[in-house]
């Protein structure tokens, strides 16, 4: 296999503020690394951090929870609140979307407001939890895209009534990269009395986010992506006058407000944002998001989505240059790092890219490329070329 490394030294490479930190993400050394949209590449951080738990693990046990770990939980809910502009109290730690949004879905009283609107451009997951509840007489209300790159806010807001329990709606959408006002998705929602949920995992990391601005009362994200941690560790922001009044009717022993008092008899929430969590959170992804927020921090969010919007511009220039056009929003400042590429069969183009050492990802029709700030534009010149090859083909 004939492997593309970005990396290579007498390779001239147009190159950005943040180039000096591709070094540390060891899988530049000898491929091309396109999907963070999928997957954050392992930086040397991050491994580190997982390391430093493992040698406590090994060398202290159990003893290590009360001084070390405990601490770890507490500071990780602190930098997810700071990356957001939320309060540490209001932020719940949850292994992913599905169990946030599960503690968020159970606390809700859908007997005077049984509906939730969703669209029809967010990830699955979003849809399934309330689906699920259709027997319990939850109607959940599916907003079409006009041109399945985005939805109208407009459309939106005349789905919510006054039987509308939530507005459940992405940030980015997974399926074209575009991004979504959320507060005006919020305005849409609280002027029927409804509450507004966002499903940021596609945005922050990549995008500001800034929940007071935004006037959201649930916002959901993660290490998978952008965040650069890994899998197995997402927060949930609940706004703070709501952690203090919902209970959920899913439980679990950290969500108690005196966990280790074990008494099987009485259950008595957190009084924030820690009542919606469950079991023992995972510690090796919480340090391996530990060690991801470090580049996320040390740079800034907004010096990010400078480089990446940028590469995002150069990877659609250099494709409509080839013939293709990708399926991205019509706006610059509506677009997200996500740029999906036409294909008649995306999976076949996705393993030709990975022949080359070009890894990216398919979804329905389009082979999905998510740039970084660790990319440089010759990683698009050679992505593209290999995939307009394999195209003509």
């Amino acid at each position: 296999m004939a492997l593309a490394s970005g990396l290579a030294a007498d390779r001239t490479t147009a190159s950005h503020a943040l180039a000096r930190y591709r070094s540390e993400f060891p899988i530049f050394r000898d491929r091309i690394y396109l999907n963070t949209c999928s997957l954050g590449a392992l930086g040397e951080r991050t491994r580190r951090k997982v390391a430093e738990f493992l040698d406590l693990w090994q060398s202290r046990g159990a003893s290590a929870w009360y001084d070390v770990w405990w601490d770890a939980l507490g500071e990780l809910r602190g930098r997810y609140g700071r990356i957001v502009g939320a309060l540490p109290s209001e932020i719940a730690l949850a292994p992913s979307i599905s169990v946030a949004l599960s503690a968020v879905a159970e606390s809700l009283d859908y007997m005077k407001r049984p509906r939730v609107i969703v669209t029809s451009l967010d990830f699955p997951t979003v849809a399934y939890q309330w689906l699920a509840k259709r027997a319990r007489g939850v109607e959940v209300v599916v907003v079409e895209s006009p041109d399945q790159v985005s939805v109208p806010v407009e459309a939106i807001a005349r789905a919510v009534d006054e039987r509308t329990a939530l507005v459940a709606t992405s940030h980015v959408y997974f399926t074209s990269g575009a991004i979504q006002d959320i507060a005006a998705v919020a305005a849409a929602a609280h002027a029927h009395g409804a509450l507004c949920l966002i499903d940021a995992y596609q945005s922050v990391g990549q995008l500001p986010v800034d929940v007071k601005a935004s006037d959201v009362d649930f916002l959901t994200a993660g290490g998978l992506k952008w965040l650069l941690g890994g899998t197995g560790i997402v927060f949930l922001y609940v706004r703070e006058r709501l952690a203090q009044r919902l209970a959920p009717t899913v439980a679990g022993w950290f969500g108690h407000r005196d966990q280790f008092a074990f008494d099987p008899r009485v259950l008595a929430f957190h009084d924030d944002a820690r009542r919606f969590e469950l079991g023992t959170p995972a510690l090796a992804a919480i340090y391996a998001q530990l060690g991801g927020l470090e580049y996320i921090e040390e740079i800034g969010v907004p010096a990010i989505r400078s480089v990446t919007a940028a590469l995002t511009e150069d990877l659609i220039a250099r494709a409509q240059g080839l013939g293709v056009r990708p399926k991205v929003a019509a706006r610059a400042e509506q677009r997200s790092a996500i740029v999906m590429v036409p294909a008649p069969d995306p999976q076949a183009a996705v393993r030709h890219l990975a022949d080359g050492g070009i890894i990216a990802d398919a979804r329905p029709g389009h082979v999905r490329l998510s740039p970084f700030f660790y990319n440089l534009q010759d990683d698009h010149g050679t992505a593209l070329e290999r995939l307009a090859t394999h195209l003509r083909h």
